[in-house]
């Protein structure tokens, strides 16, 4: 592992700084907005001057209000209906992206060497103590009985195969046979 040339206190304090900058810079951007969403409504929605008027020019003027809502309502619509298309044309074009890239990439799997007992532990909890010696289980085998098994009798095989040819091999073995089976 290399080292780094900073030392971990100077990190910590430039962190802290650079936290502190994004604070001031997040809140210096919040004020901005609020300014720019009183000057928008003060272009958009001058404040309405009711007083002195008649019974019939409030009745226009509320029928202006209504009018222009309808519009704004119509506005929305059209424009939440775009947003709709927009938001589903980009699902497909990630969808297509995925499938061109093939689904999406598999990690580098590191190898770990994990003991059977502490597969056992995490498959049954630590409630069950189960050891699994593999060792102990296995079969002992004894290199004499290997031994034995090997030292068959070994005749001439050509005496073997005169003894057995002719009718007189065919009856004993099937002499041979017929004894074993009783």
């Amino acid at each position: 592992q290399r080292k780094s040339k900073i030392s971990a206190s100077r990190k910590l304090m430039l962190k802290s700084l650079m936290v502190a900058k994004a604070k001031e810079e997040l809140e210096q951007e919040i004020v901005e907005k609020d300014e720019q969403k009183a000057k928008f409504l003060e272009e958009k929605a001058p404040p309405i001057r009711t007083g002195g008027l008649s019974l019939a020019e409030l009745r226009i003027l509320c029928e202006e209000l209504h009018t222009r809502i309808d519009v704004v309502d119509e506005e929305r619509y059209d424009i939440e209906a775009k947003v709709l298309h927009n938001t589903r044309e980009i699902k497909d074009l990630n969808i297509k992206v995925l499938d061109l890239r093939g689904k999406f990439k598999r990690p580098n799997l590191r190898r770990v060497r994990v003991s059977a007992d502490a597969i056992l532990r995490s498959l049954l909890g630590s409630k069950h103590k189960v050891s699994l010696d593999l060792r102990a289980n296995l079969k002992s085998v004894k290199k004499e009985d290997t031994e034995k098994e090997k030292t068959v009798e070994v005749s001439d095989w050509r005496k073997n195969v005169e003894a057995m040819s002719g009718m007189e091999g065919r009856k004993k073995m099937f002499d041979a046979a017929k004894g074993q089976n009783q």
